[in-house]
This record gives structure tokens, sequence and C-alpha cells, in this order.
């Protein structure tokens, strides 16, 4: 290893004028499409890079309509294909990696958790193998800034009880799922590149996002959905789970601000900076909903709520302690969660061709059936 990459490390504060080439993976899912949105706006100079398989929870249908799309490039493709990856660096000489693909589902990691272990752990094996061997190699690399950020979650951290200080940088991991495993694995890979290789990374552990083109299994736009078709919102267990919620928003500027200003090495935590239990969650989409369709056949939308069997190893509480991104890079959420949850239920009215296009998927549906039909335990 040369002292010249080891370096570039000190030279953080430059990163946003030496920035140019910006490979993102997983940028036609829900966080990864938001960013890219967000970064044509607020980053023309870029040029982006979207590597992406295009699985169930990739949808070309999020990126419809950018900023700039001459400064946009689509790969459709594998993380774990080593020879594409490495095309993909040379031949437009990546600079900085925004890594966000995964497979991230915890109820589907309980199904299939060696596919879990393929992308999230190799696939992101192999970026980091690519970007080491092609920055170190580059002969131009005192002059420039390098970057491999890579986004994680609070779930790495395990669960809390209601007492406990929220996670902070430095709560040791207790991953508790096989998709919290995954990622927790994925999160030392990267620190030991940068312990071992001295290659230039940072990583974020966020919260519970959500907003616009989030894929509808998940919990709010899943109750979104039923609650205006009538169906049952089904809430596992006692519904009393805490999280903290991150509008998708507030995430992606957050992301900027470490990509321009956070410490190669460094770990950040970006959360909303709320906890409510998960029944607060679903009540106040069912108010939203009542107030934004009047004529609704099932107001109040709250009635809809279906008890079910929790699922295995579900964690109780997250919460996230994010005074370390808010001192040393200035920054914290926007968006409060009753007007995140606003703007987000709008988004969705306001989008019914996307949704629909979504729904009604048959791997979509098949899921539905699959995770929540035969759920045991009905209290209601």
């Amino acid at each position: 290893m040369t002292d010249d990459l080891y370096a570039i490390i000190e030279l953080n504060s430059f990163q946003d004028e030496l920035m140019k080439n910006v490979l993102i993976t997983g940028g036609a899912g829900f966080i990864g499409s938001n960013f890219i949105h967000f970064l044509q706006k607020e980053r023309s100079d870029l040029i982006l890079y979207n590597l992406d398989n295009l699985t169930y929870a990739g949808n070309l249908d999020n990126l419809k309509d950018l900023p700039n799309p001459n400064s946009y490039h689509l790969f459709p493709g594998d993380i774990c294909h080593e020879d594409l990856v490495d095309k993909i660096f040379f031949e437009n000489q990546i600079d900085t990696v925004v890594h966000f693909a995964a497979e991230s589902h915890v109820d589907r990691s309980i199904q299939n958790p060696l596919k879990f272990m393929r992308t999230n752990v190799i696939g992101t094996t192999i970026l980091l193998n690519t970007a080491l061997k092609h920055w170190m190699n580059n002969k131009d690399t005192e002059n420039k800034i390098y970057r491999f950020h890579h986004i994680s979650t609070d779930e790495v951290y395990g669960s809390l009880t209601p007492e406990d200080h929220p996670f902070t940088e430095k709560t040791p991991y207790s991953p508790n799922s096989p998709y919290a495993a995954s990622k927790a694995a994925s999160d030392l890979l990267v620190r030991s590149y940068f312990q071992t290789y001295h290659l230039p990374i940072t990583i974020t552990n966020c919260s519970n996002n959500y907003g616009p083109y989030q894929f509808p299994e998940k919990l709010i736009p899943l109750f979104i959905q039923n609650a205006i078709q009538g169906k049952s919102l089904p809430v596992y267990g006692d519904g009393k789970q805490i999280r903290d919620w991150l509008y998708v928003q507030d995430h992606c500027e957050a992301i900027l601000k470490v990509l321009e200003l956070g410490k190669s090495g460094e770990t950040y935590n970006i959360g909303g900076n709320n906890q409510p239990f998960n029944l607060e969650i679903i009540q106040t989409i069912c108010s939203i909903l009542d107030e934004l369709l009047p004529g609704s056949d099932y107001i109040p939308h709250y009635q809809l709520v279906k008890f079910v069997a929790d699922r295995p190893g579900h964690d109780r509480r997250y919460a996230m302690d994010i005074n370390k991104i808010k001192h040393e890079l200035g920054w914290q959420p926007k968006e409060s969660l009753s007007s995140g949850l606003r703007k987000t239920v709008e988004w969705y009215l306001n989008n019914s061709q996307w949704v629909e296009t979504v729904i009604k998927r048959p791997d979509y549906q098949d899921w539905l059936r699959k995770n929540y039909a035969n759920r045991e335990g009905d209290k209601k």
C-alpha cells in the first residue's frame, strides 16, 4: 500500500469539490432513487452511475423526470458480478461510491437468509475490492479525493428497552435477524478496509425511512394502501414496538453532508429524532386519510386495524442518538413526524398510477399471501 491513498484521508473538506463520477448502487430502490433525485437538484455538476439489479424492490418508474437526465446513466446488473463492477469503475473513472444496494426486509430475510448474505456481504466485498484496486492503481491519486460511503441500518445495534439510552456510534453490535446480521457483517467489512488498507470510507446507520417511492411491503406504504382500499391493517403483536422514523429527504441531505464534510473512517448515526409506538404511526396515518378522503366508505380508517401474531425476533425498540452528525457536520432532520407523514400520504394519493403498477405485480401479491394470510394469533 502506498502512502498516497492514505494521505488523501486528511483532505476530507475538499471532497465536495473533487467528487465528479459517482457510482450509486441500488439507485432504483426507495432510498437510492430519492437520493438520485436529490443529488441532481443539489449537485448538478456530478455525473451519476446507477448499478441496480432491478429486483422486486427496484423500479425504473422511480427515476422518471430526473432534473438532469443527461448526467445520469443506468447499469442494470448485480453488485456480485465482479467483471461488471470492474468495468463500470474502469470506463467511468469512479471517484465516489454510495452503496445502497441491499436486501433489506426483515420478514424476507427470515424466509431466505442466504439471499441476504450473498447480496449484503459478498456484494459489498466485491465493491470494496474493486474500489481498492482502482483507487490504489490510479497514477493521479495524489490529486484525487476518493470516498466509499456505505449505507447501513440501526438494526445492527439490536433492540432497546424503554429505559435504554438511544444507540450511539459506539453501541456494540447485537443483530437479532438475518437481515440485521448481514448488514452488521457488511459494516464490519467496510470498516476493516479502512483499518487494513486505508481505503477512505464512511458509514451511516439510519433509522426507519419513509416517504415517496417506498415499496409497499413496508409498514407505512402498506398501511396507506390497505386503508385506502378498505383492507385490514395487520399489526404485529401489540403494536407497541418503537421505531425512530426518518423522512427520506432528510436522510438524503444527511448523506450528502457526510460525503462533503465527513471524516474518513467514521460512522454517523442518522435518525428522525422521534420514538412513537407503531400504533401511533398507524393512528396518524388513519387520521390523515380521514381528513383527506372525507368521502371514504371506511372512515374512521383505524377501524381496519387487525392484530396478528408477531414475527420471530422482532426488536422492541430502536432509537438513534444523532448528536455526532449534528455537532460535527451541522445536520438535523427538518421534517417532524406529522409533517413527513402528511407529505407521504399526499404523495401516495397523488401517484396512484405508480402504486397500481407495483401492487398488481404477481411477486408482490404472492409475498402478501405468504407473509400475512396464514398468521395465527388474530386478536380482532
